[in-house]
């Protein structure tokens, strides 16, 4: 057992402790080092996140497309307008003759042993599908009916009882799409034999039938579309409508330049820049002491990639376009740095050249996408190759923590066996001294 201080009275223990705590100073040093490297990385691998989703919001605001921004309208709320990519200033009026449908039977009533034996159903493009139910119940032919892949769906429907009592039942049919694509008739045998719809007590409950609109209702432009869904794709160029319901008379339609909705998507992307540029600015400020206290350096501090990336990306959306000044758009970036959106001065910059604003905006986009590509891109950006480096020089810190580890693992064991050889010394010493001490006092009461 080894008990430290027994012999020297003294608490061997707590002077090894403060030892190594001595020696663990280095180790300290390392792991703030390490501690602080993570936090740049952090910030690194934030910032470059972000760099990465504005070259994507970048390379949409440089398309042709990206400021045309449209609000759509109907007078009757049984037809829908949609703009989407490639719409353009749109105004007609429509008048919706009819709605799409699905075509659906309803077969005459039968009792459990009338669905026997083989079908065919006959599709509107005279496609034949042969149907052989497994037994002779209503529910074999429906269930036959749903496999076959003939694009009907099939459900059997409870029609009372016979005379005896025995129950009856229907199949209603009804074609998986609408339009007149989609119509069919359902025969005994094959396609020669009786079409079910026509036996009696049978019935097409409805029609397939597609929609249809007519544009230019009454003058000599009159003409009439049809759709087998009731969403008519591209009426217009980029403009999709649906409708409801037939409508008694013209319906007006209509798709119009959403300035406000524009000047916001414009100050939107702005925005984006201006915030990443404003925490580049926030994280490369070091914080000037008072006296007596540290002054404290900012993550990015130093940093020569991200200074740089700061100024190419305020030059891409600040350097003039064909020698006009982005300020004439409303996009500025003061003494200070702080990059703005002046919505009013775009409005007006829209209202008076719509075709050069557009196309000064796009350059400036561009120009913002290309430089946050060229930074982040996750193969060869100049961010991400830095946070690469930082994540090298971090895996070598920790290799380094680790081997002092081991080293301070040695030099405890090393310091704990000095102290016990220390303490057996002592030990040895204070039992001499016991011993002689029992002897001087022995010859001294001898003389005694």
């Amino acid at each position: 057992m080894n008990i430290p201080g027994l012999a020297s009275n003294m608490d061997t223990a707590a002077m090894i402790d403060a030892l190594m705590n001595v020696q663990a100073i280095p180790q300290q040093q390392l792991k703030a080092q390490i501690s602080d490297r993570e936090l740049v990385v952090s910030n690194l691998q934030s910032l470059n996140t972000s760099l990465q989703s504005l070259a994507t919001g970048a390379a949409e605001a440089a398309s042709a497309d990206a400021l045309q921004v449209f609000t759509t309208s109907s007078s009757d709320e049984s037809v829908t307008v949609i703009a989407g990519e490639g719409a353009r200033a749109f105004q007609t009026d429509i008048v919706v003759d009819q709605t799409a449908r699905a075509h659906s039977i309803v077969t005459a009533a039968g009792s459990a042993d009338d669905w026997g034996g083989s079908f065919t159903l006959v599709s509107a493009d005279g496609t034949e599908h042969q149907i052989v139910p497994e037994g002779t119940s209503a529910e074999s032919l429906a269930a036959a009916l749903n496999d076959a892949g003939a694009g009907v769906s099939a459900t059997v429907v409870s029609a009372g009882v016979a005379g005896d009592g025995s129950p009856l039942s229907r199949i209603q049919i009804t074609a998986q799409e609408t339009g007149a694509p989609g119509s069919f008739t359902l025969h005994r045998g094959d396609a020669t034999g009786t079409d079910l719809s026509t036996e009696a007590d049978a019935a097409v409950i409805a029609q397939g039938q597609d929609a249809q609109v007519r544009l230019y209702a009454g003058t000599a432009a009159e003409q009439i579309i049809t759709s087998s869904t009731n969403t008519f794709d591209a009426l217009a160029s980029g403009v999709d409508i649906t409708v409801s319901a037939v409508t008694t008379g013209p319906v007006a339609v209509g798709v119009a330049i959403d300035e406000q909705a524009r000047a916001e998507t414009a100050g939107e992307f702005v925005a984006v820049v201006a915030d990443i540029l404003a925490r580049i600015d926030k994280g490369s400020t070091a914080t000037v002491a008072g006296p007596g206290e540290s002054t404290t350096l900012g993550v990015f501090t130093g940093d020569s990639t991200v200074r740089s990336l700061r100024t190419d990306l305020a030059n891409a959306i600040q350097r003039p376009v064909d020698g006009r000044s982005p300020s004439e758009i409303g996009i500025s970036i003061d003494r200070h740095g702080v990059l703005s959106f002046d919505e009013e001065k775009f409005s007006e910059a829209m209202e008076a050249d719509p075709a050069g604003t557009e196309q000064m905006f796009q350059q400036i986009a561009l120009r913002v996408q290309q430089t946050t590509e060229q930074y982040s891109d996750k193969y060869d950006g100049q961010l991400t190759q830095r946070i690469t480096g930082q994540e090298s020089f971090i895996a070598n810190l920790e290799s380094q923590d680790e081997r002092w580890d081991t080293r301070l693992e040695q030099r405890r064991a090393t310091l704990e066996r000095q102290y016990a050889t220390l303490e057996t010394l002592m030990a040895k010493w204070n039992s001499q001294e016991s011993w002689l001490t029992q002897q001087i006092d022995a010859m001294n009461a001898s003389q005694n």
